[in-house]
């Protein structure tokens, strides 16, 4: 067996394990095109834009539109890579099995630990942003808000975050049930959510004047570069379509046809969004505003009560990332156990729902104490970081692929290959340095404790030395 570093996990291995090309592993296909799409969009837009549009401002101003521009071509350099890879390997892994079929179980690891952080982590962030927009609506509807002890973890004047923790309990609650009924559920709230944010691009171009644009650019390039950093926030999840490889019909052509479709609407709107905040009442006042988006429609109206359809909206949108991100999470984890890095419990199936149950808990109840007690700004820098580091491995390992299996069935070429891949890692080193050297130091630390886990652990158990199957020798191959 060649050392743990160099094991890699062929292409059809993986396929052939999670049963992609007929019934994935006891999961079930019922996941057509638009229920994908919806489920992509139910995974990208919620906290970003509804809590984070305001952090974006803060550092880019009116250029703000800028930001999101630079975010969202970071993103389409990468969508094409995941369309490819996605196309290839349809499993539930993601870029954690792209990177195990391409470069090697070591580094996939790692890139399953950064999914931990990306999935994991920002479940906590968005549920935290969740609570924020509740007491908005709470006070639109019923003039109070929740006690901040009952509302808020302890760096934000609070003890608990309650409402955080419940949203989390009512997704794991949901998803357990099936993914039929997931999917059902985060359609409707992609649907309601992209109504209400047309609704408010419409309110906010009633009140738009040329003079709030200006001055665009703030603080320079490098206000614009920060804003694009915190903007990308504002697209994670898009990758989550991945994970649902193996409950998807036709994954080859409908993931990456949602996946382009996802990034394509996500993009339009949130520059409208930005736009039309910065246009109704200037950057000022719209930067470092909790629910700015309520803020927004109250004063152009001179009411509350569109500010309150928006911390409607925003209730909504928030929950559906909860929950498609929950989803996408638990499947990482199905697949990792399923290769023996994590614990067997992750990969059971539940044979009545078709659900990895324990799985869903076991996450819900983990990332439930970060959300409970934690900042959101504490989690979404190191957050973005480490969704950056898994884009480049993911654009890297589109070449690493093609060089590897040749003759692998893809439904979906990246264009311009190998420039738009290349171009991809490029963009993602330029938002990652845009982060800051503290964001790079916790991250930092961050590998180290996966690389432990991994030596400690995943190296010992993995599946590839402890149950070679035949030919798995081969498939387990040292990189050339």
């Amino acid at each position: 067996m060649p050392p743990s570093a160099r094991r890699i996990k062929s292409p059809h291995q993986l396929i052939a394990e999670s049963g992609a090309d007929l019934e994935g592993h006891g999961l079930k296909r019922t996941m057509g095109l638009f229920q994908l799409v919806c489920f992509g969009i139910g995974a990208i837009v919620g906290t970003g834009i509804f809590v984070g549009l305001s952090d974006s401002v803060a550092e880019a101003g009116p250029a703000v539109v800028v930001s999101f521009a630079l975010a969202a071509i970071t993103c389409v350099f990468t969508a094409f890579s995941f369309a490819e890879l996605g196309s290839a390997i349809p499993v539930s892994g993601s870029s954690y099995s792209f990177a195990y079929a391409s470069l090697g179980e070591r580094l996939a690891f790692l890139v399953g630990w950064c999914l931990l952080l990306e999935y994991g982590v920002s479940v906590s962030a968005v549920a935290v942003g969740w609570s924020q927009y509740l007491n908005e609506l709470f006070d639109s509807l019923f003039g109070f808000q929740l006690p901040a002890a009952l509302s808020a973890g302890p760096a934000d004047g609070g003890v608990v975050n309650l409402p955080a923790v419940i949203v989390i309990l009512l997704a794991a609650t949901l998803l357990v049930r099936g993914v039929r009924e997931s999917a059902r559920a985060t359609a409707a709230m992609a649907v309601l959510k992209i109504g209400i944010l047309i609704l408010f691009c419409a309110v906010g171009f009633s009140a738009f004047q040329d003079g709030n644009l200006s001055p665009f650019a703030t603080h320079g390039t490098a206000g614009i570069t920060a804003g694009a950093s915190v903007a990308f926030f504002s697209y994670i999840g898009f990758d989550a379509i991945t994970t649902a490889g193996e409950e998807v019909k036709n994954p080859r052509r409908n993931i990456p046809l949602a996946i382009l479709i996802c990034i394509g609407v996500v993009t339009l709107l949130y520059c409208a969004v930005a736009l039309s905040a910065i246009g109704a009442l200037g950057a000022d006042a719209v930067a470092d505003k909790p629910a700015a988006l309520s803020l927004v429609v109250n004063q152009v109206t001179e009411s509350t009560v569109g500010g309150g359809i928006v911390a409607f909206g925003a209730v909504v949108a928030i929950a559906s990332v909860v929950l498609t991100v929950m989803y996408g999470q638990t499947r990482i984890l199905m697949s990792m156990s399923r290769d023996g890095l994590v614990p067997r419990v992750f990969e059971r199936v539940s044979p009545k729902s078709a659900t990895p149950v324990a799985n869903t808990w076991i996450v819900a109840c983990v990332f439930a104490v970060p959300a409970a007690f934690a900042s959101l700004d504490v989690v979404v820098n190191l957050t973005t970081i480490g969704t950056l580091s898994i884009m480049v491995v993911v654009n890297i390992a589109v070449i690493a692929l093609r060089r590897r299996n040749p003759e692998l069935p893809r439904s979906f070429r990246v264009p311009l290959y190998p420039l738009s891949p290349i171009l991809g890692v490029g963009f993602c080193c330029y938002l990652i340095w845009g982060t800051g050297w503290a964001t790079w130091a916790q991250f930092a630390g961050f590998l180290v404790v996966g690389a432990l886990v991994y030596a400690l652990y995943g190296r010992r158990r993995s599946r590839l030395v402890t149950t070679p199957e035949p030919g798995a020798a081969a498939a387990a191959r040292p990189e050339a």
